[in-house]
């Protein structure tokens, strides 16, 4: 018999349109460990192209600054995570983790008989 798993994404939508998932989830706690968007993107394994795109999407349609951004010079730039933005990531963080535990729970409970049946 299959070894049936659960599966799931969790995201939040600003007017139907994508503000916040895993991949977006990812790319902000990259900046917020390495203080910019291009040592992020490297750590990422991302284009800074494409991690500056994800980010002026986020940015169009959040209601609060995400980034504090200091140009480079000398010491070269840098970009911080607002306080908005940090406790954002914190309860998304929660959300998606509780999600998965209420799947799992579902799922053991929907699939309980399918893995009384293999084991008959």
């Amino acid at each position: 018999m299959s070894d049936f798993r659960i599966r799931s994404k969790t995201w939040l939508e600003v007017d139907g349109k994508p503000f916040l998932g895993d991949g977006r989830f990812r790319l902000l706690s990259a900046i917020q460990r390495n203080g910019s968007i291009n040592a992020a993107a490297k750590d990422l394994g991302l284009s800074y192209r494409k991690a500056w795109a994800q980010l002026k999407a986020m940015e169009e349609s959040s209601p609060f600054l995400l980034l504090e951004r200091r140009t480079g010079g000398t010491g070269g730039g840098a970009s911080l995570l607002t306080d908005e933005t940090v406790e954002l990531l914190k309860r998304f963080e929660k959300l998606r983790d509780q999600v998965n535990r209420k799947a799992d729970q579902c799922f053991a409970t929907c699939f309980a008989e399918e893995s009384a049946h293999a084991d008959a």
